[in-house]
C-alpha cells in the first residue's frame, strides 16, 4: 500500500479516541474554509481551491504548487484538507526519508492510475529543500506532463533550495506568520470544538495575551502550549488556565509589555536611549524584553534606523547601513531569526562613536525656515535649461566648482538672509573627525563669516 499523508489505521484510532491525538492533530480543518489564516491564498478560484476540485473544470487543471512558509502556518494542513477534500489520488512522502526509488514508485504508481482507471494523483512532499538536486530533478518528468499534481511544502527560501526549473513547472505560495487575531481565533476555537477541550477550561486575556505572545504566529505551538496548561489546570482541579499556571507549564514567564499601552513606549525609549548612552548590555536587555514580548520586529528595525541618524550620524556613517540592512533582512525572515539581526545592529549602535550634529543641523534649519528666514533663491542658482530662463538672468555669473584646481567656488549659494548661517557643527567624535576638518576647509574656502 503507498503511503498516505495519515494511514488508515491512525485515522481509525484518532475516530475512536480523539483525545489520544495532539490538540494540533485534532484541531487540524476539515475544510478550506476552517482554515485560520492564509485568506490571500484561499480566494475563489485560487490554486488551492481548484486543487480540491473547486472551478477545477475545462482545459486549465489544477497547478503544481510550493507552499513557502515559516513552521506552524498551516502547510501540512493545507495539504491535510486537500487529501480530505479531493476526489484524487493522494500520496504523501517526506524528504527527510524518501529517495529517488519511492519517488519513481509514486510517479509509476500515478501512469497506471492514470491509464488504467483515469484517476488523477496528488504528491505531497514535505521539506522539498531536503531533496538534493538530482532527486528534485527526479519530480520533473511527471510535473510537466502532469502525472502528478504536486504539493511541496518547505521552511526554506525556495529560490535557493528548490531547482529552477521545477520552480518553474509550479506556482510559488508564500505563507505567512498568523496574525494576533489568528492565533485569538484558534484558542477560542480549541476552547469550545468538540475536537478540542470541550469547554473544560477557560482562558482570562492576561493568560490568552501570553499564549499569543510565546506563539509568535505558529499555530502548533499555540495549541500546544494551550494543552499542556490545560491539562495542568485540570490536575490542579481548576477550571481556569491562571497566568500562573501557563509559566509554569511553557517555563516561561509573562513579560509585563502592553504593546498598545506605556510598556511599550518605555521599553522602546529605554532601548534608544541606553545605545544613545553606550550602555551595550542595558540596550541587550531592553531588546530582549521586547522579543520576548513579541514586539513587531519592524518596529524594533525602524528605531534602531533613527537611532543611527539622530544619534550616531557622521561619527560612524556605517551605523545607518547597519541599521537599513537590519531592517531589510528582518522583513525577510521574521522572528526568532530575526533576533540575531537586531542583536547585531544593536550591539553595533551602542558601542559605535555618538553624534547629534545632524540632527541639530536640520533642526536648526528647520526652525529658520519654519520663522520664514527663506527668500528667493539667487538668480545664479537657478535653472537656466529652459527656453527664456537667460532673459531672466537665471545662472548669469555661476560658477562651475569642477572647472577649479580645488574643486570649489566661492560663490553665495544660500538666500540673502541665510547666506552666513551655520547649522552642522561637527563633533570630533569618531569618523566625524575628518567631517570636522573638511567643513571647516570649505567654509574658509567659501569665504564664509562666522555669524
Amino acid at each position: 500500500m503507498e503511503p498516505d499523508l495519515f494511514t488508515a489505521a491512525a485515522e481509525e484510532r484518532q475516530e475512536k479516541d480523539p483525545t489520544g491525538s495532539p490538540l494540533a492533530v485534532r484541531m487540524r480543518p476539515r475544510t478550506l474554509d476552517e482554515v485560520v489564516g492564509q485568506q490571500h491564498l484561499l480566494k475563489p478560484g485560487s490554486p488551492l481551491r481548484r486543487l480540491v476540485g473547486e472551478g477545477a473544470s475545462g482545459p486549465a487543471g489544477p497547478s503544481s504548487v510550493i507552499l513557502w512558509g515559516p513552521p506552524g502556518t498551516g502547510k501540512t494542513t493545507l495539504a491535510y484538507v486537500v487529501s480530505k477534500a479531493t476526489n484524487k489520488r493522494f500520496v504523501e512522502l517526506s524528504a527527510i526519508t524518501a529517495g529517488v526509488k519511492e519517488v519513481r514508485a509514486v510517479i509509476d504508481g500515478a501512469r497506471r492510475a492514470s491509464g488504467g482507471y483515469g484517476q488523477e494523483t496528488v504528491l505531497f512532499l514535505d521539506e522539498i529543500h531536503r531533496f538534493s538536486k538530482a532527486q528534485q530533478d527526479s519530480l520533473l518528468p511527471a510535473v510537466e506532463n502532469r502525472w502528478v499534481t504536486l504539493i511541496a511544502a518547505t521552511t526554506e527560501n525556495p529560490y535557493f533550495s528548490v531547482i529552477s526549473p521545477l520552480l518553474s513547472r509550479s506556482l510559488l505560495l508564500t505563507l505567512e506568520p498568523l496574525t494576533d487575531d489568528d492565533i485569538r481565533d484558534l484558542l477560542r476555537r480549541a476552547l469550545t470544538d468538540e475536537r478540542g477541550l470541550k469547554g473544560a477550561v477557560t482562558l482570562p486575556d492576561d493568560t490568552a495575551d501570553h499564549l499569543q505572545r510565546i506563539a509568535g504566529g505558529d499555530a502548533r505551538r499555540a495549541l500546544t502550549a494551550l494543552e499542556a496548561a490545560a491539562g495542568a489546570a485540570l490536575d490542579k482541579g481548576e477550571a481556569e488556565i491562571t497566568l500562573a499556571t501557563l509559566e509554569e507549564t511553557v517555563d516561561r514567564a509573562a513579560v509585563k509589555y502592553d504593546r498598545d499601552g506605556d510598556q511599550h513606549y518605555d521599553v522602546a525609549s529605554a532601548l534608544i536611549k541606553s545605545i544613545r548612552g553606550s550602555d551595550v548590555d542595558a540596550a541587550l536587555h531592553y531588546l530582549a524584553r521586547m522579543i520576548e514580548a513579541g514586539e513587531d520586529p519592524r518596529f524594533i528595525a525602524r528605531r534602531l534606523m533613527i537611532s543611527a541618524s539622530e544619534d550616531i550620524g557622521l561619527a560612524d556613517p556605517n551605523a545607518l547601513s547597519v541599521a537599513v540592512a537590519a531592517a531589510q533582512a528582518v522583513a525577510m525572515i521574521g522572528f526568532p531569526e530575526a533576533a540575531l539581526t537586531l542583536s547585531h545592529a544593536t550591539i553595533a549602535l551602542a558601542l559605535a562613536p555618538k553624534s547629534n550634529a545632524a540632527t541639530t543641523a536640520i533642526g536648526a534649519a528647520l526652525d529658520d525656515v519654519r520663522k520664514g528666514l527663506a527668500g528667493p533663491v539667487p538668480s545664479h542658482l537657478r535653472d537656466s535649461h529652459y527656453k527664456g530662463a537667460t532673459k531672466l538672468g537665471h545662472g548669469k555669473g555661476y560658477t562651475y566648482p569642477h572647472d577649479l584646481p580645488e574643486g570649489i567656488a566661492a560663490q553665495q549659494y544660500a538666500p540673502d538672509a541665510l547666506k552666513d548661517r551655520e547649522y552642522y557643527e561637527p563633533t570630533r567624535h569618531g569618523a566625524e573627525a575628518r567631517y570636522a576638518d573638511a567643513v571647516e576647509w570649505t567654509r574658509k574656502h567659501l569665504g564664509r563669516k562666522r555669524s
